[in-house]
């Protein structure tokens, strides 16, 4: 694996915990996924929009910037809490005419980079994106194309990449369009977010191989429905369509980020005890709901009540340490492919094997995740090989090391899971986590020493 893709960073070293059981109950900032969605939402609606306990990070933080280049106002205010608790911090967005110029940076986020080009090709004006020189890697092609027919003038150098710039005449016609969305299920959530402001509205058909993350295209479907759009889905001709209509503004309460769950139920994975994750919805389309399932095939107990969910570890004793047995997996990740570092990291610890499979499409997001989690996990000791499309885990003895992150902030997140029960791992470059959770070493460390 070519580390020259990790900037590097100041060395972190993991807490080490050990065998001592924790008991501990944790607040996950607001879901990613939905943060961004309801601000692409919110920015097309005929009336403001309050937005309460977002996601404050620097990916949600670039979707807000870019919003402001293209003229919505987006203010930080304080709200009473539905709960009668404290005031809850939230984000008060106002419509307003779409306008150029604008230059927006997209940093390395791909709901950012895929979902804010056909919102601006709604503005009056000429509007520039570029990112992080990782950006300039990750695939764009089909949205730039669909944009591209559906009249939008793009200048991306022939590449269907970033940096791009694009003319907008202040409208869309919409229609009916073709998209490969096998890479990524962001390409065609991209297109349905804009389409209750196109003139005829979005009828967008799949026409690649397996969709990857359909909760995600299901919490796409869902949030329009929840503005006021009409949807219609044909899952059988793989076909959505989106009618042109206005959006109501709405409060909204964003739920805790599921996926960013997985590394601190962890902690009672592997350590011993019991975590609880307040607010855990009883019904949501995140794909990290589907951890109660995998991290119960791993050996855990798991509890879903009003208070949030709890996950307590197995009793039975690991055979290689001092700690709960952790059971393998022989699992398609596909539909939950962001949860992958988080698994491996506990198949990395398990007492037997493990096989993650349905995940080639990782190879194409921060990072090429399947060659740095295996390059990384082997390096202290680890026995794991891939496949264009799977990972597999043998057990085997950890030791200290450096785990690289590549820039990528799941990657960081596992080398910290790791380093709860392997002595000597230090992090490279863990500020990475700061793409999804505002200060991920603080939180971690105020649970684990």
């Amino acid at each position: 694996m070519d580390k020259s893709t990790s900037t590097s960073g100041a060395m972190w070293p993991a807490p080490f915990r050990g065998s001592q059981p924790v008991n501990a109950r944790v607040v996950i900032p607001g879901s990613k996924s939905v943060t961004n969605r309801a601000l692409i939402l919110a920015a097309q609606a005929n009336s403001p929009s309050i937005l309460r306990r977002p996601l404050i990070s620097r990916d949600s933080e670039l979707m807000v910037a870019g919003l402001r280049q293209l003229g919505i106002k987006v203010e930080e205010i304080e709200v009473e809490s539905n709960t009668g608790a404290a005031k809850d911090l939230a984000w008060k967005i106002t419509p307003a005419p779409l306008k150029g110029p604008a230059t927006i940076d997209v940093g390395n986020a791909g709901t950012v980079m895929r979902f804010l080009p056909p919102l601006a090709a709604l503005a009056q004006g000429n509007i520039s994106f570029d990112g992080d020189p990782r950006s300039h890697e990750r695939p764009l092609g089909p949205v730039i194309k669909a944009l591209e027919e559906l009249g939008i003038s793009i200048d991306h150098g022939n590449r269907y990449s970033l940096p791009l710039s694009l003319v907008g005449t202040g409208k869309i016609p919409g229609g009916e369009i073709d998209v490969d969305a096998s890479a990524s299920s962001q390409f065609l959530s991209a297109l349905l977010l804009i389409g209750p402001s196109t003139v005829n509205g979005i009828t967008a058909r799949h026409i690649g191989g397996e969709l990857p993350s359909m909760p995600h295209i299901e919490m796409t479907v869902e949030m329009l429905r929840d503005f006021g759009a009409t949807v219609h889905v044909d899952s059988a001709k793989k076909t959505w369509r989106v009618e042109p209509g206005a959006l109501q503004g709405k409060d909204l309460m964003i739920e805790p980020d599921l996926s960013n769950a997985a590394p601190f139920l962890s902690i009672a994975m592997v350590c011993g005890g019991s975590i609880t994750i307040s607010d855990w919805p009883e019904k949501t389309t995140q794909p990290g709901d589907q951890l109660r399932t995998l991290l119960r095939d791993m050996g855990a107990s798991i509890s879903l009540n009003s208070d949030g969910l709890t996950l307590t570890s197995n009793s039975e004793k690991s055979s290689l340490r001092d700690a709960p047995k952790i059971i393998g997996i022989d699992v398609d990740l596909h539909d939950v492919g962001e949860l992958t570092p988080s698994i491996a990291a506990l198949a990395a610890l398990a007492d037997s094997p493990s096989h993650l499979r349905g995940i080639a499409h990782l190879r194409l997001h921060e990072t090429d995740r399947l060659a740095a989690l295996t390059h990384e996990i082997n390096e202290i000791g680890g026995k794991v090989s891939e496949e264009p499309s799977a990972l597999h885990f043998d057990p085997s003895p950890l030791h200290a090391g450096v785990f690289h992150t590549y820039e990528d902030h799941r990657l960081a997140t596992a080398g910290a899971v790791i380093g709860l029960v392997i002595a000597g791992i230090e992090v490279e470059n863990i500020a990475t986590t700061r793409k999804t959770l505002t200060d991920f070493p603080g939180l971690w460390k105020s649970l684990v020493e």
